[in-house]
């Protein structure tokens, strides 16, 4: 079954940047804000541990993450579509 891209895409972008949101919060919860630069401080350009950085998270997150699930859900339909045409359907081998 292919994936569809598009959908696959946005649930990536959304699950990951909101769960960086989450995490930051839970973070700033239990530690309190901080300054400090994180690893993916580094990655992400003006992320850190506070309130405007769980923003900031959030949105290079969310494009990391919509990216990635694109490039894996083409990657993966076109293995598919690959595998398919060499080895043919597969076929069903359920014993009723």
């Amino acid at each position: 079954m292919k994936l569809n891209v598009k959908a696959f895409a946005l649930a990536c972008g959304l699950i990951w940047g909101i769960g960086l949101f989450a995490l930051t919060w839970w973070i700033i919860a239990l530690e309190g804000p901080t300054d400090d630069t994180t690893f993916l401080g580094r990655v992400y350009v003006g992320y850190n541990l506070s309130p405007m950085g769980s923003v900031l998270g959030l949105v290079w997150a969310f494009f990391d993450g919509l990216i990635g699930g694109a490039v894996f859900a083409w990657l993966y339909n076109t293995i598919l579509t690959c595998c398919a045409e060499k080895c043919g359907p597969a076929e069903s081998k359920i014993s009723t």
